[in-house]
């Protein structure tokens, strides 16, 4: 019977061992073939994704916010981070770090964040949650962001590895007393009593009566194999867009949208059944564990390597962080979210994703 539920992620499983025994074939076989094979594994990584996210619900569900909203955060930042390692061993790009945690926080802010708040406003009318864990998440992405991703276009290019360990230290810093502040004395910051409703939505119903031991090992061996997907779709997508001429950016927003994947289904559903607070934890806390974990991971690989990164965003990228932020500031200050708060973030995503395909 568990078998049977699992389908999906033995499917990806089965994709995973084919894209790693036919790796070698596709890149001989054109650009074509490169693409429509990292096209299924991409596929694939949605369908183990669809698994995680519900075993992410069962977790969330048992121990409440924002514990079970973390684990799932997390896990899709350790994704994230696996795959960027591999992709800079092979590509030594400058500017994919800073791309792909930029493409993070406009597709877990403007795109999950949004589209979960248009199709829950449409829903259920406004959207109640917890407005202390919004304004704390949001000055912690901008503290992170600002200073691992703006200060340094001031950075001497002489002197970028003092600065880099002092990023690394900063960044574990504040996500030590955030962690602590998150799990302990100010833990109600980001929960949220929601009231018994009939329609409250039977995947939640569903995920009560499931044990949590088998939800914790599925959500792990899942994650993997999503970093076992990801790792040769990343070999297959930069060889099949070598020469294209498609936007820089392309590899970063698939990074980005691997790692967001399972959250993306979990943030809709709980749009969905009327729980906004589990839609603020992950949108949010996706975002400012992208900055705050991915950032001296590699700044560490890079002082390790003595290669520098080009961690500071352009000038539109810079921009469009502000807007973005400035935007959530105003939107998620009262408590309540609707239909138009987030049909003005995803606005602000189909432009980030415009902006993409001009090339800035």
């Amino acid at each position: 019977m568990r078998m049977k539920a699992e389908r999906l992620l033995i499917v990806a499983v089965l994709a995973a061992v084919a894209g790693i025994a036919l790796e070698d074939r596709l890149l001989e076989m054109g650009r074509f073939a490169t693409l429509l094979g990292a096209g299924c594994l991409v596929v694939a990584i949605v369908l183990a994704s669809l698994r995680v996210a519900h075993h992410a619900e069962v977790l969330a569900s048992k121990v409440g916010d924002p514990y079970g909203t973390m684990i799932l955060t997390l896990s899709a930042v350790l994704v994230e981070v696996v795959v960027l390692a591999i992709m800079m061993t092979s590509e030594a790009s400058p500017t994919l770090v800073r791309d792909t945690i930029y493409a993070a926080v406009m597709l877990d802010i403007n795109g999950i964040l949004g589209l979960a708040a248009l199709l829950g406003g449409l829903k259920h009318g406004e959207q109640p949650y917890n407005d202390d864990s919004a304004r704390t998440y949001s000055v912690m992405i901008l503290t992170a962001m600002g200073i691992s991703m703006i200060v340094p276009e001031f950075v001497p290019a002489a002197k970028w590895h003092y600065y880099s360990a002092f990023t690394i230290g900063a960044m574990i810093t504040l996500y030590a007393l955030f962690l602590r502040m998150q799990v302990g004395v100010h833990s109600y910051f980001f929960s949220y009593s929601y009231p018994k409703a009939k329609g409250e939505g039977s995947v939640l119903q569903d995920a009560d009566d499931q044990p949590v031991l088998p939800s914790i090992l599925t959500l792990i061996f899942g994650i993997v194999v999503i970093g076992v997907l990801a790792e040769t779709m990343s070999a297959l997508l930069t060889s099949g867009l070598k020469g294209s001429g498609a936007p820089p950016a392309v590899a970063a927003i698939v990074v980005a949208a691997i790692s967001a994947s399972p959250e993306i289904m979990t943030a809709m559903r709980a749009a969905l059944a009327n729980r906004m607070q589990a839609v603020v934890n992950i949108a949010l806390g996706a975002s400012l564990s992208t900055v705050i974990l991915t950032v001296p991971v590699m700044e560490a690989i890079a002082l390790y390597t003595g290669q520098p990164f080009l961690m500071a965003m352009s000038p539109v990228q810079t921009v469009m962080v502000a807007i973005t932020l400035i935007v959530a500031a105003i939107n998620l200050n009262d408590g309540q979210t609707n239909a138009i708060e987030g049909m003005t973030h995803f606005v602000l995503f189909a432009t980030f994703v415009m902006l993409s395909v001009i090339g800035l």
